[in-house]
Order: C-alpha cells, then structure tokens, then sequence
C-alpha cells in the first residue's frame, strides 16, 4: 500500500491492515517488483510492471445511453421479460458488466471474494456515488466481499439471472488482452472451480444463467447451453431454466 499524499495515509493503513499488506510511507519504499495499491487524489489504483489500473465508470457513460445498452450483447443475453428483473453477478470483477445490468434496470447483487479487486471496486463505487450521472444507477449496485459459490446456494431469493464471468485463461500474445487487464492476472487466476461455480448458479434456481466465454472458447464445465449469443470478442452461453 502506498499512499502520494498524507492525508490519505490512514485509509492506506487501514487498507494494508484488512489485507496484511506492506505500507510504504515514501515512493522510493516501493521496490520495482511490487505489485501496489495506491491511494491518491483521483481514487485507488492497482499498479505493477510501468502499468497502472484505475477502474472509473465514468468511463463507461457512452455505453449507457438508452440506444447503447439495448445494442449491448451483455443486455440481450440478460433479458428474461420481467419487470423488476434481479441479477446476481458471481464473479464481479470490476463491475463493467454489473453496471450495464444496473443501467438496463436490474438490480444487481456483486460477489468477489478477492480482497484487492473487492477494495478497487469498492472505491470505484464510493466515486461513482457522487456523480449525478452514475448515482441513481450505482444504486442498484450491492457489492459483497465474498465468495459467491456457497453465497448462491443460500441466496434467500431466486434471482432472474446469475452472471458468470470466470477469467479467460492466459493467451500466449499479450496483445490479445487489454495490456492494464494484464495487472488483475497478478492477483487473481482463471477459475479452477469451474463445475463448482456452475452449479452454485443453477442451484439458485435462476430463470437463466448468463455465461462469458472467448468465442471460440469451449463451453464452462463442458454444458452445453440453451442458445449462444457471439461478437467479435465475446460470447455469451445461456442456460435458460424459466
């Protein structure tokens, strides 16, 4: 943990604490093979190897114009025809796929059980919360700090979909991963539990699980879906079960 000014030192601390990390009070205390959390005017940001990754949502204000999302792949896969549909994301990530759902009207429970990704999302959903623009729909957002698999077998409700994003495996061209997405492979592996995952999610008895995969990717635990919806660099398997 690092932190570029004082006045956000204590809420480094206190980070570091939760995550049994090292604090560095001064730049020249980060070492070149670190892999950093810092905290500075414009939020947290995760940071190794000359790269740096801040997720923002306001980055994804273009997407969420009405026109936009009806056009998202993510959106048509989700769709069951309800009128207050509710979502489980179960592997959370940053939650870019999560505010899409939020932005289409769904309200969105958010599981990662990484305590790095969860701090990163957190923050960005504290910043969101105070913009005009990103609070009403950050409101649908409930963020858990939690591994989703015995979560989903104790929801206590039955969702309308459960979202699976498990990480795609490593490529052998780094070029064909966005270079900052690079830095979420230094604290989090591709999904090992695959089969578990899988039926955690149907066990909540959704109306339909929403899966994405690399286009060509096989299918997660080898199920076969309802039916596929492919673009260019993603795919979503759909197991409907309404």
């Amino acid at each position: 943990m690092h932190a570029t000014e004082p006045e956000y030192r204590d809420r480094a601390a206190a980070l570091a604490e939760k995550l049994d990390a090292r604090v560095a009070i001064e730049a020249s205390d980060v070492r070149a093979s670190d892999i950093v959390l810092r905290f500075d005017r414009s939020g947290l940001a995760l940071a190794a190897d000359g790269m740096e990754l801040r997720p923002d949502f306001a980055d994804l204000l273009p997407r969420l114009s009405p026109a936009r999302l009806n056009s998202e792949l993510l959106v048509k896969a989700a769709k069951t025809g309800t009128a207050y549909p509710r979502a489980v994301d179960a592997t959370a990530g940053l939650g870019s796929d999560a505010l899409l759902l939020a932005a289409a009207g769904f309200d969105v429970d958010l599981y990662e059980s990484n305590p790095a990704i969860f701090a990163l999302f957190a923050n960005a959903l504290e910043r969101a919360r105070e913009s005009d623009e990103l609070a009403p729909i950050v409101a649908r957002m409930t963020l858990h700090g939690a591994d989703s698999i015995p979560a989903l077998r104790n929801l206590g409700y039955r969702p309308d979909v459960v979202l699976l994003d498990p990480m795609f495996p490593k490529r052998s061209k780094s070029a064909a991963v966005k270079k900052k997405f690079q830095l979420l492979h230094l604290l989090e592996l591709p999904c090992a539990d695959a089969e578990d995952l899988l039926e955690a999610a149907l066990a909540a008895h959704p109306r339909k699980v929403v899966i994405k995969r690399p286009p060509k990717g096989p299918h997660l635990a080898g199920v076969k879906p309802s039916y596929s919806l492919a673009g260019k660099a993603i795919r979503y398997d759909c197991i409907a079960l309404a």
